[in-house]
């Protein structure tokens, strides 16, 4: 019965963050701004932060150190999805009054994938242990390959989401305000606009590749993981807009995040040998992440070289 009150409560909550969020704060379609975007990215942390004290007051220290974990470790991986978004709208030129719609979207979508992904790999870690090893490898082997990554490259046509669409109906190459879909001379076609949330859902299908097997690494627990995945997937949005304005300050994030894929990546390997607390994960993952935006102040990009996910 505790179980399924903490369900409903977390359904409420997130249920009336997106109301007031999508509802009342951006019903109408607008740039969204500095100001603003740190605003709502502050309020999705501190809605984060309460929830994770709940967790504490009726679970215990260990799920709340598991959500705090899972939270920050879902956080620190989205840095590299959110350059993704970036090369997206500039690849299609989206008019920024648009950026958030498509996000929120494209969030929305993530959610329910997000549920189906993390459903197949706890079953699988249920009923074959060995996948753990699987899920470690995976971790390991994306770290390795992002740390010596150069850049990456836009190519919707190559999409299988984008191929699928042209198969089912016509896509016209302009926009029409912020519609998905638009009529042309009794033709219903889809709009840029569906076409680029197909590839934003269809990126984050990628990313939760890397992504779900880390969090279970710090956790089993549907709950944990499927929460902590929440609320930091809500709070992308917000986040998108800020490091648009700041990504040069992250010039050696990537370095980062391929060193803390790599580490989690180990602990899923050596978990049948060693056991890592979840407050040493939780402290190794913020301390990379704080190492990462440190130097990438000290040592910023030089005149002419761009992120590497730029």
């Amino acid at each position: 019965m505790g179980n399924i009150l903490s369900w409903a409560v977390f359904g409420v909550l997130v249920i009336v963050m997106i109301a007031l969020d999508l509802g009342v704060f951006h019903r109408k379609s607008h740039e969204v701004k500095m100001k603003e975007a740190l605003i709502w990215s502050g309020i999705w942390i501190v809605v984060a932060l309460l929830f994770n004290w709940a967790i504490y007051l009726v679970k215990g220290k260990e799920p709340a150190m598991q959500f705090l974990a899972g939270y920050v470790l879902e956080r620190t991986l989205s840095f590299d999805n959110l350059f993704v978004f970036l090369l997206v709208f500039n690849y299609f030129k989206l008019p920024s009054i648009h950026h958030h719609k498509v996000l929120f979207w494209g969030i929305f979508g993530a959610l329910l994938f997000r549920a189906v992904f993390i459903g197949c790999g706890i079953g699988l870690l249920h009923y074959f242990s060995w996948m753990i090893y699987v899920f470690g490898a995976i971790l390991v082997w994306t770290g390795a390959k992002l740390a010596v990554e150069k850049g990456s490259k836009v190519e919707p046509e190559k999409n299988l989401f984008f191929k699928g669409l042209k198969r089912i109906m016509p896509v016209t190459d302009q926009y029409d305000g912020g519609k998905f879909f638009t009529v042309i001379n009794g033709v219903l076609f889809a709009t840029p606009l569906m076409v680029i949330l197909l590839v934003i859902e269809s990126t984050d299908v990628v990313f939760a590749v890397d992504s779900i097997p880390a969090v279970l690494a710090i956790s089993r627990d549907p709950f944990i993981v499927y929460t902590s995945n929440v609320f930091a997937i809500l709070g992308l949005r917000a986040l998108y807009f800020v490091i648009a304005e700041l990504m040069r300050l992250f010039h050696h994030l990537h370095y980062g995040l391929s060193l803390i894929l790599v580490l989690i990546g180990l602990k899923m390997l050596m978990a049948s040998f060693i056991h890592i607390p979840t407050s040493v994960a939780l402290g190794a993952i913020l301390l990379i992440l704080a190492l990462s935006v440190v130097a990438s102040i000290i040592w910023p990009a030089k005149a002419g070289e761009t992120n590497p996910h730029s």
